[in-house]
């Protein structure tokens, strides 16, 4: 292999003189850290002679030349000969001169500039201490030497003090350059402070500051999570006259949307596809962000579309992203999906990729998927904190996964993770609903020895614990308890209570009576109007009416389910059917009945027992006014129950349809290919309506 080497070091820059190809004088500059260029003209070697001599025309810096003059004030930096052209001289490399030869090279100065940057790194941050290792360098420093050197350094302080060695040695011709490169020399420090003061001093001395300049502020900003500061920079630029290119206002899009200006920040992306700038992975995570902080998470996908399309690979940031918009939007079957892409594009996934997986997955009460989501996170030794060990366990709580809760309780405090109040809400509410009282009071004592008071979900699922063993006593103390606490009853406690009603013998209604009275007055007053049968029709459908236009609209079915069912329970189906009217009227029940030319149905999905049980009797007194009013019923009548049952129980509504219907006599049976639905013919239910009428008339 042959050697070109050049005769001096001043004549060229570049570090591997052997790597250079022939080019024009018109052609492109190539770039040596983005910053610094240079133009070359090449004799092509001739076939025939192995000697070549290689014309440099000059070093340029950002496209502009070097003065072929003396480039230093000081007389320790004149330059004797000047920087003209040198000629290179190919050298065999079996020669005995060749060592020497390769000493004068530039591969050998591009070395020792290297080393310099490296010991200017390492050294004290003080004058003497860079000024005397770039003092060694003599009389043979340059504008381009100082370039390197800068652009190799990390070490701020001392970059400041050798950029102030070289402003007194050296005669700039791109001052602008050599203040990039030490602000790169910041950004890579993250020191945003050094490099405004840095700009100050260009300002100061007359450095006009340029693209790459800003550019290199606004992504200093950007890496100190100053987004208000890169927006700042951005917007300073036309009055410097620059007009920032495409690359700047792409990174924009990202710094706007993180002070939360996503108009201007989706008014550049629009820009972006219209004039198909070049997009970055970030800038997409960035507009996928903004959409999902909105809520908008159709906006998200969209963009996700948008980049595939543009050919850009997504990573395992913009992936994290999407899942977390996922499940915010409630979508698992798209964190799903995701997840599945990550995989199939040979992706590892991160503990924020399981993490977004568990709350996605636990937020939609995804069960299975979230248990094997967490045991992948075990085998792989991934640490959970308490935050996705309670997103975990409530959602067990919710589903009833009782042996997983249990297991994944331990398995937090083997893991020295300590559980919050959360977290022992989420263990007392499932042994409530599992009616395991003492279940549930050993961990309310487990709670209490962790420092933790009980709040108001823990009193409320203890009511309900008591509630369903019918320690009605234990439920007033847990009452009480509320008040010393200094807690305040909510609607939903209150609604607790009232299902707590439901399940209670008669004779001790009036215990709870009292307790809901104080909790919720006008509530008090309806269910004590009920339990007492105390005024007549319409001071009882005044009050109801009072009462459910000063309770919230989350509890209003629940109030109006239980106050129903209480009625039921104390066979006062007129007032049960009040109610069901009343709630129609308000519109808390919809579409329970619905009539097509082929079937007419009762639909009873989202209504408790007692609820059911009373739309059903209005729904077959209204079929036997329709059959007295002359109307013809349709081929087919059903009833949809729905096939779901309690997840604390193995008892539905269906079981309790199943019964009642039987109990009365009534032709519907359960359809073998649609579960819930019982359903008749026209012809049984006429026969049926008939008999029934004939009964009734007997026993009236």
């Amino acid at each position: 292999m042959a050697y070109n080497l050049c005769s001096s070091p001043s004549s060229l820059y570049q570090p591997l003189c052997n790597t250079l190809s022939s080019s024009s004088r018109d052609s492109k500059p190539r770039t040596l850290n983005n910053n610094f260029y240079h133009s070359l003209k090449l004799n092509t070697p001739s076939p025939q002679s192995r000697t070549t001599s290689l014309q440099i025309t000059n070093v340029s810096l950002q496209d502009q030349k070097i003065p072929q003059q003396e480039t230093s004030k000081d007389s320790n930096f004149n330059e004797k000969n000047g920087s003209s052209p040198k000629s290179y001289i190919w050298v065999n490399p079996k020669s005995s001169k060749a060592s020497t030869l390769r000493k004068s090279s530039y591969d050998a100065r591009y070395a020792s500039l290297i080393k310099a940057a490296k010991s200017l790194n390492s050294c004290n941050p003080n004058k003497d201490d860079v000024f005397n290792i770039l003092g060694e360098f003599g009389n043979k420093l340059f504008e381009h030497d100082a370039v390197v050197i800068l652009n190799n350094m990390s070490n701020p302080d001392t970059a400041l003090l050798a950029l102030k060695f070289f402003r007194e040695r050296l005669q700039f011709n791109r001052a602008v350059v050599v203040y990039n490169v030490t602000m790169k020399v910041l950004r890579k420090c993250r020191d945003l402070n050094k490099v405004e003061k840095l700009f100050d001093e260009m300002i100061e001395r007359a450095v006009k500051p340029d693209n790459v300049t800003f550019s290199t502020i606004i992504s200093c900003a950007r890496l100190c999570n100053l987004a208000d500061k890169a927006v700042e920079w951005f917007e300073k630029m036309p009055s410097f006259g620059l007009d920032p290119d495409d690359v700047t206002f792409s990174t924009m899009i990202d710094s706007y949307g993180r002070v939360g200006n996503v108009e201007k920040a989706l008014s550049l992306y629009d820009r972006a596809r219209t004039e198909k700038w070049r997009l970055d992975t970030t800038t997409f995570s960035t507009l996928i962000r903004i959409y999902k902080d909105s809520g908008n998470f159709d906006g998200c996908l969209n963009v996700y579309e948008e980049m595939k399309a543009l050919g850009v690979k997504p990573n395992l940031v913009i992936y994290n992203t999407l899942l977390d918009a996922m499940g915010r939007a409630r979508r698992p079957w798209q964190a799903k999906k995701f997840y599945q892409d990550i995989i199939d594009s040979g992706l590892s996934p991160s503990y924020a990729t399981y993490a977004a997986l568990l709350r996605a997955y636990g937020r939609a009460r995804y069960g299975e998927d979230t248990i094997k989501i967490y045991k992948e996170m075990k085998e792989k030794e991934l640490s959970l904190n308490v935050l996705l060990y309670n997103t975990i366990l409530a959602m067990c709580a919710d589903l009833g996964f009782v042996d997983e809760a249990i297991e994944i309780f331990e398995d937090m405090k083997n893991s020295g993770i300590s559980p919050d109040s959360w977290t022992f809400s989420s263990m007392i509410t499932m042994s409530s609903c599992c009616g395991k009282v003492s279940e549930a009071e050993n961990m309310l004592n487990e709670m209490f020895e962790a420092g933790f008071q009980p709040n108001i979900f823990v009193l409320t699922s203890l009511i309900q614990c008591y509630g369903k063993a019918q320690r009605i006593d234990d439920v007033v103390k847990t009452f009480n308890r509320l008040y010393e606490l200094l807690i305040t009853p909510d609607d939903r406690f209150c609604g607790c209570l009232l299902n707590v009603m439901t399940q209670t013998p008669n004779e001790e209604l009036g215990k709870l009576v009292e307790c809901v009275e104080r909790a919720n007055p006008k509530l008090g007053h309806v269910v004590k109007l009920l339990v007492e049968e105390q005024g007549n029709e319409g001071n009882f459908k005044k009050e109801a009416a009072d009462l459910f236009d000063n309770i919230s609209t989350e509890v209003k079915k629940a109030y109006c389910n239980c106050l129903i069912d209480l009625c039921v329970k104390l066979n006062m189906l007129e007032r049960a059917c009040e109610l069901l009217d009343h709630g129609l009227t308000l519109g808390i029940y919809t579409d329970i009945q619905s009539k097509t030319s082929t079937q007419w149905s009762l639909n009873l999905k989202s209504l408790s027992s007692g609820a059911a049980l009373t739309a059903l009797h209005v729904w077959i007194n209204d079929l036997s006014k329709a059959l007295e009013a002359g109307e013809q019923l349709p081929p087919l009548l059903g009833i949809n129950t729905g096939h779901g049952k309690h997840k604390y129980s193995e008892k539905g509504l269906a079981n309790v349809f199943e019964s009642h219907l039987k109990e009365l006599n009534a032709p519907f049976h359960e359809a073998p290919d649609k579960v819930g639905w019982f359903l008749t013919t026209k012809v049984a239910a006429e026969s049926w309506l008939e008999s029934k009428k004939l009964a009734d008339a007997v026993a009236a």
